[in-house]
C-alpha cells in the first residue's frame, strides 16, 4: 500500500506536466464569425482561410464558419468585440471599412476598432474608378469640367460606389451624380450594360478577378480613370493614382489626409480579428498560424483557381494601421461625415 501511494505521488506531478504541455487548442473549436452573407468574396475568403488555418495551429482545432450578416458587418463586429469571450476561440471576418462608422460616431457602434486583436489579412487591395467607354468623359479633367455629370451606381453610403465619387468631389473637384438603390455589384454592372449608369468604383481585385471585367477590359468596354494606390498597378500602367492627381490639382493637406483615411480601407483587405484581451501567447500562436496559412501550397493553389492574389498583411501591421486610422482631427471627421452622406 505504501509503495502504491509513493508511485501515485510520483505519477501525479508527471501527469500534470504532460497536461500542461498539451496545446491549448487541442480538442477545441474556433468559431469564425463572418459579417457578410454567404457566397460573396468576403465570405468565400474567410471560409478558405478557415479551411487551412486549423492545421497550422498547434492542437489542430476545427474552424467553424458562422455567418452573421447585418448592418454591413456592424453586428458581427459588435459581437466579437463585446460578447465573445477573449479566449482566442472566437474570431471575426468583417468589412475593412467598418472603422468609418466609429469615426463618424454612429451610435450603433459598440467597439473600438483599434482595440481588436488583429490576426491578419490574406490580401491588400486598392480601388479603381472606371467609366463606360461610350461616354464623353475620357479623363479626370473631363469630369471636373462636366456640364452634365455622369451617373455612377451605388448600393449604399458605406460602399465604394458612394464614398469614392464623394471623395473625388472633395479632393479633386470631380462632378458625378450618385444613383443609389442597387442591391449590389451584379445589379450595378447590369445597370452599366443598360446605360442606366456609366461609372462605378470596384476593388482592383474584383476588376481583375472575374467577369464581366475580364471581357470588358479586353474589349475596352470601360475606361479606368484613376486608382487609389500610392503606386500604379502594373496592369494599369497608364492610369494615374489619386495621389498623383491630388498633386496635380493642388489638393489641400486636409483633403489629402481625408483621402488617406478613406483609401486605406481596401488596404486592410479581408481582415481577421479577435476580441480585445486575448492572452498574448494565444495571439502569437494565431498570428504565426495565419502567416503559415498564407504560404500553404494548398491555399495558394485554391486562391489561384479563384483568380485571387495572396498578399499577406500581418497582425502586428494591421494593429499599427488601425491605431493610426483612428487618430483623426475633428475637421477630417466632419468631412468624412459629408463623404458618407451623414
Amino acid at each position: 500500500m505504501k509503495g502504491f501511494i509513493l508511485a501515485l505521488l510520483f505519477f501525479l506531478p508527471l501527469s500534470s506536466t504532460l497536461r500542461a504541455q498539451e496545446p491549448f487548442y487541442k480538442g477545441k473549436s474556433i468559431r469564425l464569425i463572418i459579417g457578410s452573407t454567404a457566397g460573396g468574396t468576403y465570405d468565400l475568403w474567410a471560409r478558405v482561410v478557415g479551411r487551412y488555418l486549423g492545421k497550422h495551429i498547434p492542437g489542430n482545432p476545427d474552424i467553424i464558419p458562422q455567418n452573421m450578416p447585418a448592418a454591413g458587418s456592424l453586428v458581427a463586429a459588435n459581437y466579437v468585440y463585446g460578447m465573445a469571450k477573449p479566449d482566442g476561440l472566437t474570431l471575426g471576418a468583417v468589412n475593412p471599412a467598418l472603422y468609418f462608422e466609429q469615426l463618424i460616431e454612429r451610435k450603433e457602434v459598440q467597439f473600438d476598432w483599434a482595440k481588436f486583436t488583429w490576426i491578419g489579412s490574406p490580401e491588400q487591395n486598392e480601388i479603381l474608378f472606371y467609366i463606360r467607354s461610350g461616354s464623353p468623359y475620357r479623363t479626370v479633367n473631363d469630369l471636373r469640367t462636366a456640364k452634365d455629370p455622369p451617373r455612377c451606381g451605388s448600393s449604399g453610403t458605406t460602399t465604394t460606389g458612394h464614398y469614392i465619387p464623394r471623395l473625388l468631389e472633395e479632393t479633386l473637384g470631380v462632378k458625378t451624380k450618385i444613383v443609389s438603390g442597387y442591391p449590389g455589384a451584379p445589379e450595378i454592372e447590369l445597370g452599366i450594360l443598360r446605360g442606366e449608369v456609366v461609372c462605378w468604383a470596384p476593388l482592383v481585385a474584383t476588376y481583375f478577378g472575374r467577369e464581366p471585367y475580364w471581357g470588358w477590359h479586353k474589349e475596352g468596354f470601360v475606361r479606368v480613370l484613376l486608382q487609389t494606390g500610392r503606386k500604379r498597378d502594373p496592369r494599369l500602367p497608364e492610369v494615374p493614382t489619386i495621389y498623383e492627381l491630388m498633386e496635380q490639382y493642388k489638393t489641400p493637406e486636409s483633403g489629402r489626409r481625408l483621402a488617406q483615411v478613406i483609401v486605406t480601407a481596401p488596404v486592410l483587405g479581408r481582415p481577421i480579428m479577435g476580441s480585445p484581451g486575448i492572452p498574448a501567447e494565444r495571439v502569437r500562436i494565431l498570428r504565426e498560424a495565419f502567416a503559415k496559412t498564407m504560404n500553404d501550397p494548398e491555399l495558394l493553389a485554391d486562391a489561384k483557381k479563384r483568380g485571387w492574389e495572396v498578399n499577406l498583411l500581418g497582425g502586428e501591421e494591421l494593429a499599427s494601421l488601425t491605431k493610426e486610422l483612428m487618430a483623426q482631427p475633428p475637421e477630417v471627421i466632419e468631412r468624412m461625415k459629408w463623404v458618407l452622406g451623414r
